[in-house]
């Protein structure tokens, strides 16, 4: 982490990362595929709860807000913005599907692989930083307010060393959402060949407030 960012967990936080990311989450449930009204906002200035919608057509939209989100905070502490890469979009793909067969937000995979297995298997040669997963009915900017909230999600969506974005998710019949984000550095090596997966691969779940 960067000198001086220092990582809270508490309702503030998360008060201060709505605040910054208001338009987004305004336009997230807005443009939710369904074609209904502007979201109506509640009293603490947040739209209220309903199910939220995606369709084919509005994937592109949803994973550049994702991007842009998380850039914006990325940038408020003097990080480098991160970019797609497919590969790694492609796995945050089959392992958002993969846990809604196991109906359960975690990092492993039906047949045991791991995040960095994943990565490999699509051809991503670049260093994998690590995952954050999720299991919600919240839009994406609600769930990364969510993982920025958390100290664990927080340290791998802030890493410095990240460059490289994978951003899926899958949806269930009942609006139910899984999502699955990895980053990576194309252009970064470990210092030392043999460090283990887990320290390669720091990987972390959170369950935002449905």
């Amino acid at each position: 982490m960067p000198d001086g960012l220092v990582i809270h967990r508490s309702p503030m936080l998360r008060t201060a990362l709505l605040s910054l990311l208001a338009p987004l989450l305004l336009a997230a449930c807005v443009s939710s595929g369904t074609g209904g009204p502007v979201a109506q906002l509640g009293p603490d200035g947040r739209p209220v709860q309903s199910v939220y919608r995606i369709s084919d057509a509005d994937i592109p939209e949803i994973q550049a807000r994702m991007r842009d989100a998380l850039n914006t905070v990325r940038q408020q502490s003097g990080l480098m913005p991160v970019e797609f890469q497919v590969a790694l979009t492609s796995a945050a793909a089959t392992h958002a599907r993969d846990m809604s067969v196991q109906a359960r937000p975690w990092h492993f995979g039906s047949d045991g692989s791991s995040p960095i297995d994943r990565v490999h298997r699509v051809g991503y040669t670049g260093y994998f930083i690590g995952e954050v997963v999720s299991e919600t009915y919240e839009t994406e900017v609600e769930t990364l307010t969510a993982w920025l909230s958390q100290e664990d999600t927080r340290a791998i969506l802030m890493d410095p060393r990240a460059q490289d974005l994978g951003f899926a998710w899958y949806q269930e019949p009942n609006g139910k959402l899984w999502y699955v984000l990895g980053l990576g550095n194309s252009a970064t090596m470990p210092t030392n060949a043999a460090q283990t997966l887990e320290q390669q691969a720091p990987v972390a779940d959170t369950r935002p407030n449905r």
